[in-house]
């Protein structure tokens, strides 16, 4: 959601007649995330937000974009795709592909509550049970291949004690999961900054250009470390509560998923430290960027290894 390509009026203006979305009246760079360009977009016809793709390849964005649409239109509030003049949610600006989503009302929660969390649990496991009539398949592109990969890039740049660490969080991530996981579309990336309320009620799902076919408690994993995360980065008991209660009423955990927790979250703090570890340490230029402190999940990581709650409430 950084600022990495500028996009000016003319073109902006000669990329909506594309849209039957009416005249161009606003649009304003949006200053968060990391992956990719996103601006604010005001036309005659309502709101909507222009993601410019800067890493994402053209051939895995209909299933980015088509899950979301599956989502909307079963009655999920994630931010559907409009498509253009030729039926298509996808299209080239300044030789990158780029789409434009309808805008979802509400705002960002920083610091959540009990039923803040609570219903995100809710929406995930709606997500993961959605998802099963949802017919796209794209395997995790930040699976262990890539762990490993990056791992190897930011070795050297990384201290002693950050070396044995990540050494060690690595080749537990190497052995595999046991095959009975249950597996399906998982969001990857349902972080407070990617989930809108007004008030205490939900009201949008935005950003799943990172989704992909996974482990499901991967996916629940990855959103317990951020939303129930204190600043030291241990669980906060009553948010943790909130958030797994509330999932597995939609959807009861498998026995196999007790046994696999820990790992599951240890594996998710690793992804975002070695993602932000990368972005700090190999920034990629932009007029605004958004870079998150890598930090923040080491203490993450290392209060995974000392302390897991159980699964089992």
């Amino acid at each position: 959601m950084s600022v990495y390509t500028n996009i000016k009026i003319h073109e902006l203006e000669v990329f909506l007649k594309n849209y039957s979305l009416g005249a161009l009246l606003n649009h304003e760079g949006i200053n968060a995330g990391i992956e990719n360009t996103n601006y604010f977009v005001t036309t005659e016809n309502g709101k909507f937000v222009l993601t410019i793709f800067e890493e994402v390849g053209f051939d895995t964005l209909p299933y980015y974009l088509t899950l979301m649409a599956h989502l909307s239109d079963h009655g999920m509030p994630t931010a559907h795709p409009i498509a253009d003049l030729e039926g298509d949610y996808v299209r080239m600006l300044k030789n990158k592909p780029a789409a434009i989503v309808r805008r979802l009302e509400g705002h960002n929660v920083l610091i959540p509550t009990v039923k803040h969390c609570a219903a995100v649990g809710h929406a995930l496991a709606q997500i993961h049970i959605l998802g099963e009539s949802f017919s796209g398949v794209l395997v995790n592109p930040r699976g262990i291949a890539w762990a490993v990969q990056t791992a190897d890039r930011l070795f050297n740049k990384l201290s002693t004690d950050d070396q044995q660490l990540l050494e060690q969080e690595l080749k537990l991530r190497q052995q595999p999961f046991n095959a009975n996981l249950p597996q399906g579309i998982v969001h990857a990336d349902l972080f407070r900054d990617n989930v809108m309320f007004k008030r205490y009620a939900l009201t949008g799902i935005i950003d799943f250009y990172l989704s992909c076919n996974d482990y499901l408690l991967y996916d629940l994993a990855i959103t317990v470390n951020d939303w129930c995360s204190d600043d030291e980065g241990n669980l906060d008991p009553e948010l943790y509560v909130a958030l797994i209660e509330a999932y597995q009423m939609e959807r009861p955990f498998h026995e196999c998923e007790f046994e696999a927790w820990n790992c599951m979250l240890r594996a998710a703090a690793l992804r975002f430290w070695l993602s932000r570890l990368r972005d700090q340490i190999y920034p990629k230029d932009g007029e605004i960027t958004h870079i998150k402190d890598p930090d923040v999940y080491k203490m993450i990581l290392l209060s995974r290894i000392h302390h897991t709650p159980d699964l089992r409430l």
